[in-house]
């Protein structure tokens, strides 16, 4: 009963939050993923471990996909290759089952995250919604910071 009223709660948030807040909560996601990771890793728990860097490659996934290659420039570019690194990195940790490229991924994604929040005050009245779509990830207007787009 808990869990279920846990993810009631999860839902309401991710349903009631800005666009810039998404982003955010995916990161934390994604390293909150890899934290498990590491644990079940330590611990010998195969199907845990497994199971949390899909978790993780899944919301890496989803941000790599987020992002719009036509107005993301160079920045875009760049962060579309770490994010394959960093699927990369999960990926062999799940084959390899060491934890070596697991503490890597999380902390490139430690400071992706740290990075986002830093910056989240000044873009959040630059960040609009789609007008015409429910799709959860912002657009940055193209001028107001660094030629930087998630899809819309």
């Amino acid at each position: 009963m808990t869990q279920r009223m846990n993810w009631k709660y999860r839902e309401e948030e991710i349903l009631s939050a800005e666009p810039i807040e998404l982003v955010r909560m995916l990161f934390a996601g994604a390293v909150e993923a890899v934290a498990q990771a590491r644990k079940a890793l330590s611990e010998g728990d195969i199907l845990g471990r497994s199971r949390a860097i899909s978790k993780a490659n899944l919301i890496v996934n989803e941000l790599a996909l987020s992002l719009d290659p036509a107005g993301a420039g160079e920045l875009g570019r760049n962060l579309a290759d770490l994010y394959a690194y960093i699927q990369k990195r999960l990926l062999e940790a799940n084959f390899k089952q060491i934890d070596g490229p697991l503490a890597e991924a999380e902390r490139l994604l430690r400071t992706l995250l740290e990075g986002w929040e830093a910056c989240e005050p000044a873009l959040a009245p630059r960040v609009q919604a789609p007008a015409d779509s429910t799709h959860p990830y912002p657009s940055v207007v193209e001028e107001d910071y660094a030629s930087v787009s998630y899809a819309g």
